[in-house]
């Protein structure tokens, strides 16, 4: 469980299922693991400076808003499957594998 929803904050973007995240194809930067060739599970350790809504129900629960990326970088990637990090670690716009029966 996460801090954020251990402390009973939670995004509007995780209320449920509404499509992909953010981004998501896009045309942002994946990443793949040179020494196992992983491209779905990695560790990515990143730093924001966020402008973001907080509203909070009159029971306390608060719930972000409206949050805008105002500045990020990314610290550290590794690959969840093996562990390797920094020099291992491709970053690129690199294709999801086509399964064999298609």
């Amino acid at each position: 469980m996460s801090e954020r929803r251990a402390a009973g904050i939670q995004r509007s973007s995780e209320r449920g299922p509404s499509g992909p995240a953010p981004g998501a194809g896009s045309g942002e930067v994946r990443y793949r693991c040179s020494a196992c060739g992983n491209l779905t599970r990695f560790d990515v350790v990143a730093t924001r400076r966020t402008r973001a809504y907080h509203h909070f129900s009159v029971g306390g629960e608060l719930t972000v808003e409206d949050e805008e990326v105002l500045d990020e970088r990314i610290d550290s990637v590794t690959c969840r499957w093996c562990g390797a990090s920094d020099d291992a670690i491709e970053r690129g716009a690199f294709a999801a594998p086509v399964p064999d029966d298609q």
